[in-house]
């Protein structure tokens, strides 16, 4: 019989070695972070969803040129209070701040690796002019047309 309790001693030091790595691990993809950044453009979807961890997730549009389909940067909040302010603020052009953490084990965390930690909105006159609303037109601000000389008979 000691060798079964003896056997019973390591498998039960193995494990508990092995639940301490994961959450070592697990602690330290939560709060180093890979990389950190700011991404500019307007939330189109924001919602919390899981079925039993539930997080806000996001996407992004950047604002690119006119003629270039705009890329989207999905995102994650685990800041109640950052959500609050995407919430306030959806619709319109914001600089959300992110870090990026790889290798995170759950999705229980979040389903992306970038977490928001801070928005800022902008008004829009930061907007560049190619995504400003074009003023109606009004046809007492259109100046008449002009007539041009005719041209001088030639000799």
């Amino acid at each position: 019989m000691p060798a079964v309790s003896r056997l019973a001693k390591y498998f039960f030091v193995f494990l508990v070695l092995a639940l301490a790595a994961i959450a070592g691990f697990t602690l330290f993809t939560l709060n180093w972070s890979y990389s950190e950044g700011d991404r500019a453009g307007v939330v189109q979807k924001f919602s919390k969803k899981g079925w039993l961890c539930k997080t806000w997730e996001g996407e992004l549009l950047l604002l690119t040129l006119p003629t270039v389909a705009p890329e989207k940067f999905e995102f994650s909040v685990r800041d109640d209070a950052v959500a609050k302010q995407i919430m306030a603020n959806i619709g319109k052009r914001m600089v959300l701040s992110y870090s990026q953490h790889k290798g995170v084990p759950s999705s229980c965390f979040a389903d992306t690796e970038y977490f928001i930690e801070r928005v800022q909105s902008q008004d829009s006159s930061s907007l560049p002019a190619t995504v400003l609303p074009a003023p109606a037109a009004n046809s007492s601000t259109v100046p008449a047309p002009t007539t041009m000389p005719a041209p001088a008979a030639q000799k």
